[in-house]
Order: C-alpha cells, then structure tokens, then sequence
C-alpha cells in the first residue's frame, strides 16, 4: 500500500473544502422581504417607481418611473465639511460644492421603501410611490446635502424651494425646519440643515406640478403636514408606506382582509398636523363610498383649505377627499388631526348600503359652517375642496397608542 495516499487523499479533500466554500461566499444571498438577492446587488433598490445603488458615501443613479433624476446624493456633516474645506459662517451656500461624503449603509428594504444610514448621524429614506419621494433628516447635528443632477436634468431656485426638471418629470426640493436650500455653482443641487431638520424631495409627471402640488409643498415646507401615506395594490397584493417630515412623528401603516387602510401615528408633541394619504381605488375597495373618522370620532367634512387647517389645535379633526384627475381610480384624503395622544386614522370602504364599518352611517358633519367655505375661484381651495365637488366621507376605527 502507498503511504502517502492518505495524505494526498487528505490534501484533495482539503482543496475541495476551500473551493467550495470560496464559491459558497461569491454565492452568498440575503433575504429581503419575499426576494432574494445576491450580495453583489445587496445595495441596490428597484421598485415599481424607484431605482437607485448605494456606493460607498454616495445615492446613485436615482430615478422615477424609469426618468434619471440625480447621478449622486451625498451628505456630511456641517462641522467635518467646513473645517475640511475650509468654510466659515459667511461662505454662501452656492459655494458648497463637492462634499466628500460620509460613508452610507443600506440598513432596510421594504416592498415600499428603503432606509439608508449615513456615518454622520443623517437618515435618508426612498419612497417607492408615484412621487419617488426622496427624505434626509439631519439627526442630532447639522448637515450638508449635495444632489447632483442626472445629465438632462436642470434646476433653478423658487423661493425658498428648488425645482428639477427632467425630460419626463418635475420635482422640488423643500426644507423642513431650520435650514435652506439652492443651487450651486456647478448647477445642483447644495442644501444645508440644522439639527433636526429635514429636506425633502417630491417628483411629478411633467405637467403635474400644479397648484395641488404647490399647496401639498408648502403644508410640508410650514411643518403642518407632518406625514405622507401611500396605499396601492401591486401584483395582487396591497402595498402601503409611510412617509414623515420631521423627527418628531413616526407612522405605520398597514392593511387588513377587508380593505381596511389604518395609519398608526405618533408625535412626541401634541400639537396636530394633516395627513397626505393617497389611495387606490383596488386597495380600499371603492373610492365612491369611503369613510374616516381619528382617535375613533368621525373627522367633519371641510370645504376649503382654511377650514381643513383651522382643525390643527381646534376641537374636532377635519377631512377632505380629493379624486385624482391625473390618475384614474386614485385620490388623496387629506385628514387634519386636531392634536395628539393615542391616535390612529382608518380607512375603508362603506357597506353596500352606504353605511360605514362600525358606524352609523352618518357623514360625521355637525352641519355647521365657519364661514371659510369659498368656491374655487378665490384661491383658498384645493381642485375637490369646493362646495360643488363631490366630497367622500370616511371612517376611522381601531384604537391605537401613541407616545407623546
């Protein structure tokens, strides 16, 4: 017998061992909601709206609905950029132009969403809805935000917003809290944010940037609009997200079996804010027939936007339901929750004879007026907010716990 058989024997199986392992680590998969994905696109993110990678300190190639929006987002914080390039209180923000980056982290990926982490204490958040809504919050210290533009891509200044435009889209930037935002020298995008402020951005089809939109903006850009709720159906299933302005609110949303959208919402202040929710007409049931109600009360029907925002700080929640005539078989319910403690907002559909789950089938109107109803034409109303339109009730049911 030949004595070093075993040991060769010993050797191959060695060799195999390590061949296979090294080909199990290229292979290696991580398991992201009901997909698999290989680690090599383990920091990418494509969802039915939004595209975008994660490499290294940057967010490239973000689109919307297949439309390249920015090439790359950066952030850093405010005290490592100046004292890096050398800026003081004087520098103007055009000025701020090549941020190095703090390292970013791809941390969760949701059929809906993806948050990503960033060395410097910021948060930013994708939304894989029809505005390919894009969130940073600036956390504890203050930032720096640097998005540069896709190559068609072109932004000029509107007040205290920023307005992209693309080829197929038109988008704004807007800050919430102490902070602003321009264009720099080079053409993007530069914003800076002070602790615990927030930049947002929002993107429309090409010509679906109208006064609905500008009036959406600006409830976001004052702070009284404090969360964005999405509710589609996609591939036979419902898909729901939550987006908020402000490190102050937290929301979940989720479904149940009967068409049921509930919206949990905490706010460690009690002061009220509106919720944008926008909903399609598979995920509720019927965009004929909905009802809400907050904290388990019926939300009174309002008419203008005075009286939608006179509810913040009032005596009783208002709503409002807008049909989207951009988007068939879509609308968006703006609900105005008065103030908070335990709060929670749910909406469905009614019955077939028209009356709400769990309600008495009223409208939830006190059938009084303030005086604010105006038609369409004084500039006070949102299109769907006037006296004319068809306005559909809601319902909100379950109760829910929010910290304050």
């Amino acid at each position: 017998m030949n004595r070093g058989a075993p040991l060769l024997v010993a050797l191959l199986v060695v060799a195999s061992t390590v061949t296979m392992a090294a080909a199990a680590g290229a292979a290696t998969t991580t398991e992201t909601g009901s997909s698999t994905t290989t680690q090599s696109d383990a920091a990418a993110y494509a969802g039915a709206h939004v595209e975008f990678d994660v490499q290294g300190d940057a967010i490239a190639n973000y689109s919307v609905d297949g439309d390249p929006t920015f090439s790359a987002v950066a952030v850093q914080s405010r005290s490592e950029t100046d004292a890096g390039a050398g800026l003081d209180a004087d520098t103007d923000l055009e000025a701020t132009t090549d941020l190095d980056g703090a390292g970013l982290s791809l941390e969760t990926r949701a059929a809906a969403s993806a948050e990503i982490a960033a060395d410097s204490g910021a948060t930013l958040s994708a939304h894989d809805n029809q505005r390919g809504t894009l969130v940073v919050e600036s956390g504890d210290d203050a930032q720096y935000v640097e998005a540069d533009l896709a190559a068609n891509a072109e932004a000029r200044e509107d007040g205290e917003r920023v307005v992209v435009e693309t080829d197929g889209r038109d988008g704004s930037f807007l800050v919430v809290g102490d902070g602003e935002v321009a264009v720099d020298e080079n053409g993007d995008v530069t914003a800076e944010l002070g602790a615990g402020a927030t930049l947002a951005f929002r993107s429309y089809e090409d010509g679906d940037r109208d006064d609905t939109a500008a009036y959406e903006e600006s409830l976001i850009a004052e702070g009284s609009a404090a969360v964005e709720v999405t509710a589609d159906r996609r591939d036979g299933e419902t898909v729901t997200d939550a987006a908020t302005f402000g490190r102050e609110t937290s929301a979940e949303v989720a479904t149940t079996a009967n068409d049921t959208v509930e919206m949990t919402i905490d706010r460690t202040t009690h002061e009220g804010t509106v919720v944008l929710t926008t909903v399609s007409e598979e995920a509720v049931g019927s965009l004929e027939n909905l009802s809400v109600a907050v904290g388990g009360e019926a939300a009174v029907e309002a008419s203008s936007r005075t009286e939608l925002e006179s509810a913040i700080g009032g005596n009783e929640s208002r709503y409002v339901v807008v049909q989207d005539t951009q988007a068939e078989g879509q609308a968006t319910v703006y609900v105005a929750v008065n103030h908070f403690s335990e709060r929670t907002v749910t909406i469905d559909s009614a019955d077939g004879d028209g009356t709400a789950n769990g309600s008495d089938g009223s409208d939830g109107s006190d059938g009084e007026t303030d005086g604010d109803e105006t038609d369409e034409s004084d500039g006070d109303s949102v299109p769907g907010f006037g006296v004319g339109a068809t306005l559909v009730a809601m319902l909100i049911g379950t109760a829910a716990r929010l910290r304050r």
